[in-house]
């Protein structure tokens, strides 16, 4: 594998939009993890998209043999199992873009110092952050194209409105992956590691993946309508159906936002850590 060195990069920190933050040169983070990705075992790659597949499958088919139709966005009766299959898809969004921009950074970070010897080169922290961002993000994207795939096959597809899925889901993995990184960057040992499993795993029982949040009381709905994955899971229900409401403009809102957010958190977490 090539090393970065400087003539790989030729702007100076003062040619650069953004001082020592940004040297346009993002392109080289993505191209090393291609080299990586072409070097590792797929099943490892791909591992984290067959979980919500498994979901859609056991609770979809076999759950929702019992429940029948239920009222999806606008009061539309749907069955369970197409109810559910846009919220495993926002799962499989976040599931790919997490393990990607916090276990896998938290290695380069910690084991293989990856990031220190990026920084002696020209590129910024930026660079970097926008570059395995971009990698979590390219995850996410082959998750949600394999989950939709089934989604298709099983025939749960119905409305040429659910194309807007994908890119819909690569945005709910940015979402993840630009926050994953910055939150990574405060963990020093893997036990802490797990207190990301532990914020994720009731996140996804309890964003109204399986029912919805009307089961929950008034305060306990407000708790949840403040997780990122609920938002994503009902952008996605009604983008599956074509069944849109003001409410779509805010979930795509607070995406943004916290995309802008996450970028802004991630760069200023590399710059105090690698450039002191």
């Amino acid at each position: 594998m090539k090393a970065l060195t400087d003539d790989d990069y030729v702007l100076s920190a003062d040619e650069r939009p953004l001082g020592a933050l940004y040297s346009r040169n993002a392109r080289s983070v993505i191209e090393r993890g291609f080299r990586v990705i072409r070097s590792q075992n797929w099943v490892i790659l791909v591992s984290g998209f067959f979980e919500p597949v498994f979901y859609l499958l056991s609770m979809g088919v076999g759950l929702g043999s019992l429940v029948g139709a239920v009222d999806g966005p606008g009061g539309a009766q749907i069955s369970y199992a197409a109810y559910i299959a846009p919220a495993l898809l926002a799962v499989s969004a976040m599931n790919g873009a997490i393990y990607d921009s916090t276990w896998n950074i938290f290695f380069k970070m910690h084991f293989g110092k990856l990031y220190q010897s990026m920084l002696y080169t020209s590129l910024g922290p930026f660079d970097i952050a926008v570059g395995e961002i971009s990698m979590a993000l390219f995850r996410g994207f082959l998750y949600a194209l394999g989950f939709t795939g089934v989604m298709g096959l099983m025939g749960l597809i119905t409305t040429p409105w659910a194309l807007l899925l994908i890119p819909t889901s690569v945005m709910v993995a940015f979402g993840f992956a630009s926050f994953g990184m910055a939150i990574t960057s405060y963990m020093k040992t893997f036990q802490q590691m797990d207190i990301i499993t532990f914020v994720m795993l009731p996140m996804f029982l309890f964003s109204a993946t399986f029912y919805p949040l009307s089961v929950y009381p008034a305060p306990v709905q407000w708790i949840v309508e403040a997780f990122p994955l609920w938002h994503g899971v009902e952008l996605m229900r009604q983008i599956s159906i074509g069944a849109f409401s003001p409410a779509t403009l805010v979930h795509l809102a607070y995406y943004l936002v916290m995309i802008a957010v996450g970028l802004a958190f991630t760069t200023r977490r590399l710059r105090a850590l690698f450039l002191r």
